[in-house]
């Protein structure tokens, strides 16, 4: 027996998998490398997340941390901020098709892309032709995982064939096996009655498939050699088959044994037994035999079992038998060969020596599988996963502030207007464009200030054409989608499509650079924006207002933006005191996206109205927003979509994605305008810093050499899609830090003149 060792660079482990007592083979083996690593490292954590088939049926020990829901998605993502947040250095996922929801078992992946932690994979079945979804699912599997364990050679093999899998992430580590002493049969089989009998012996859940009839149709010209001989059957019929047709299987077994005239030379033994039970039926057998049908078949546990007990095993040549039994540590017969079964058998049964023999060389390869040697090489594995993670370089100030560019603007724009999506850098053309997209490059095109006046009119005429083109007069409200094709989607576009519309038609009026696009864009506010006194959405109103204050700005006095101004802030302030809580100080029961528009919009038209109340509002507000968005380490952390639709309940860590940064950042700018606080300046920095580095995973978004951005902040690190939204809001953002700065150097120096 090997001495208990410490695990030097791992000492927290999630250990995901099937565990017992639920009743199938890879339960006892998630169960059996629970127990083989805290056996072996007796300081070593080990949280076990159990996947659960029948919810609330099993009663699980206190080793297991928490379970899976196996159909249930939101359980998967519950599990996967548990082990995030549980101090976990890596996970040993135990991987099977038909044990995970989802097709082909996808709902994993949702798990393992929500974690940062490094990750080994165990796999008990390696198809050499999957299916659609079976080929999806490993692949992601193998792009996740930082080490993948087969149990057999030619798992290797099949997965560098077959999925292209890097030679040097996988790792053949045997299926384990108990660490018992080599034993007679004979000490062992009083226990079970079986006194004067020679026993041939197949163990597991039964199913057809195991080829239990092989054996069966062999036994008659074994029993005419050895009429003591018995055939033990040990194993509950599997559940699911039991689901389905009861105990239809075991019978027609039975119904053979009788035809055959052995049904007294044949025992059926139908329990699933406990380790220790299971080892001594083991020992007390003479011969061991998998008589399975399943050429493909690459990893069995039973035979490892039989191996690490030191047994004669006679087998088909399944590819772990091949393997396990190479080199005369066993007999292989051919699928559905009665009549080598009945040979080998007697052969065995007929010379004690050469069974004796055979048991011995099988015990020799079982010494280097038992669980400690098995747990050892794992460990080292993890080991080598954990040490090998980069070491993250903490910026020790903020970078400094990007200045605009839209080379990457550009890059996504055509005649047409900007395209919504990307693949990594390059545009995707099968998404067509949006009128949200187009709304922000046209702010854009008015806010940076070192642009060429012809490439400046070039765009602002583009994107403010596609804004016209939107407009529906029928149905008098923005469309937001249209194909690449330039055909409309819809008839009427999402409200807040049709608020961020009017927001920018607003800022148009006020900052375009010409009169000619100045005064479109009055033209157009001016026949669109009734329509802003009809929305229902929060967001939606908050865009109008912020056009609508962008238009006051430009003609004082305009009544229609002054309308609007005037109908929704009350509306907002009645919407925060119905939701308002202790801690939660916000204008709806749960978060989403562009949080922060909400109080900008509060303030802008506070200052518009000359209502300090409104500002008051406003600030509050989003002091209360940007307190849940700051990682534990004081970084800007975005409120992502994993958070939203969650009743008052504190924000998720990730996705993390630009638009909720740029913002903050202008809900910031509106505050120090509004209150001339410093403060405010801080954390639009802070937000802008999340661009650079400044965040969860100490990652830049931006690419600074060209304008891009980043699509979001994920778990596993960046979604390295660039598309409009995350280009513009990085875009914008560098616009308005830069108006912060100089509009804090016009204070300080209105300061310094008046001392």
């Amino acid at each position: 027996m090997n001495e208990k060792a410490q695990a030097i660079g791992v000492g927290h482990l999630a250990l995901i998998g099937n565990f017992l007592p639920r009743k199938c083979g890879l339960a006892t083996f998630t169960t059996d490398t629970f127990n083989a690593l805290t056996g072996r490292f007796p300081d070593l954590t080990v949280d076990v997340y159990a996947m659960d088939d029948h919810p609330g049926r099993y009663s699980y020990p206190d080793s297991v941390t928490g379970t899976i829901a196996q159909n249930d998605l939101a359980a998967y993502l519950e599990t996967a901020r548990r082990i995030e947040a549980s101090g976990a250095q890596a996970i040993w996922l135990q991987h099977e098709y038909g044990i995970y929801g989802g097709p082909a078992g996808e709902h994993i992946l949702a798990l393992l892309d929500r974690t940062t932690l490094p990750l080994i994979v165990t796999l008990h079945t390696v198809l050499e032709k999957p299916s659609h979804d079976e080929r999806v699912v490993m692949e992601a599997l193998l792009r996740r995982a930082a080490k993948i364990v087969v149990m057999a050679e030619r798992g290797r093999e099949i997965l560098t064939r077959v999925y292209g899998a890097n030679p040097r992430s996988i790792v053949n580590i045997p299926h384990g096996v108990p660490d018992r002493v080599f034993a007679d049969p004979a000490a062992f089989k009083p226990r079970f009655g079986w006194q004067g009998r020679q026993v041939i012996l197949t163990f597991g859940l039964l199913a057809p498939g195991k080829g239990i009839e092989t054996v069966i149709e062999a036994l008659p010209a074994v029993v005419a050699q050895h009429p003591d001989a018995m055939y033990v059957v040990l194993g509950a019929t599997h559940p699911n088959l039991v689901a389905h047709e009861g105990e239809k299987y075991r019978d027609s077994l039975k119904a053979l044994a009788g035809e055959k005239g052995v049904a007294d030379n044949v025992a059926f033994i139908d329990a699933f037994v406990e380790q220790d039970d299971l080892i001594d039926y083991l020992q007390a057998a003479d011969i061991y035999v998998t008589p399975y049908l399943n050429p493909a078949q690459i990893t069995s546990g039973t035979l490892s079992y039989a191996v690490g007990v030191g047994k004669a095993v006679i087998s088909t040549p399944y590819v772990h038998a091949t393997e396990i039994l190479a080199d005369g540590h066993g007999v292989l017969v051919d699928f559905r060969d009665s009549t080598a079964f009945s040979r080998e058998i007697n052969d065995l049964l007929g010379s004690e020596r050469n069974r004796t023999r055979l048991s011995s060389r099988a015990y020799a390869r079982g010494r280097t599988m038992t669980w400690s040697r098995v747990a050892e090489r794992a460990m080292s594995e993890l080991e080598a996963i954990v040490d090998g993670q980069p070491k993250r370089i903490v910026p020790a100030s903020a970078p400094k502030v990007l200045s605009p560019d839209i080379a990457a603007v550009e890059r996504m724009s055509d005649a047409t207007g900007m395209l919504q999506h990307s693949i990594y850098s390059v545009p995707d053309r099968r998404h067509g464009y949006c009128i949200d997209d187009n709304a922000r490059a046209l702010i854009l095109m008015n806010a940076v200030d070192n642009l060429d006046d012809v490439v400046r009119d070039k765009w602002t005429t583009i994107y403010a054409s596609f804004v016209q083109y939107a407009w529906n007069p029928d149905k008098r409200r923005f469309r937001n989608f249209m194909n690449y094709d330039r055909t409309w989607c819809e008839d009427c576009g999402s409200e807040d499509s049709n608020g961020r519309a009017l927001w920018s038609l607003g800022v148009t009026a006020r900052d375009a650079r010409t009169r000619k696009h100045r005064d479109w864009a009055t033209m157009m506010f001016d026949t669109t924006a009734s329509l802003a006194l009809e929305l229902g959405s929060p967001r939606a109103q908050a865009f109008a207002m912020l056009g609508a204050a962008a238009m006051l700005e430009a003609s004082p006095g305009h009544q229609l933006a002054r309308s609007i101004l005037e109908r929704f802030p009350d509306e907002h302030v009645a919407l925060l005191d119905e939701a308002r809580r202790p801690n939660w100080v916000w204008f709806e029961i749960v978060l989403a996206y562009d949080n922060a528009r909400l109080p900008e919009g509060l303030i802008r038209a506070g200052m518009a109205l000359d209502r300090r109340d409104l500002i008051a509002v406003g600030v509050e507000t989003l002091e209360w927003i940007i307190s849940r968005q700051k990682s534990p380490a004081g970084h800007f952390r975005a409120i992502g979509s994993e958070s939203f639709g969650r009743p008052y309940a504190e924000p998720l860590p990730f996705d993390q994605q630009p638009l909720e940064a740029q913002a903050t950042i202008d809900a910031c700018c509106a505050a120090f305008a509004a209150t001339g606080e410093q403060r405010w300046r801080d954390e639009a920095e802070r937000a802008y810093g999340w661009y650079l580095g400044l965040n969860e995973l100490d990652l830049p978004l931006a690419t600074m050499h060209d304008g891009g951005c980043f699509d979001g902040l994920m778990p596993t690190g960046l979604n390295r899609n660039q598309g409009a939204e995350s280009i513009l809001a990085l875009q914008l953002s560098s616009c308005a830090i830069s108006g912060l700065s100089k509009a804090t150097q016009g204070m300080a120096g209105a300061d310094r003149a008046v001392a």
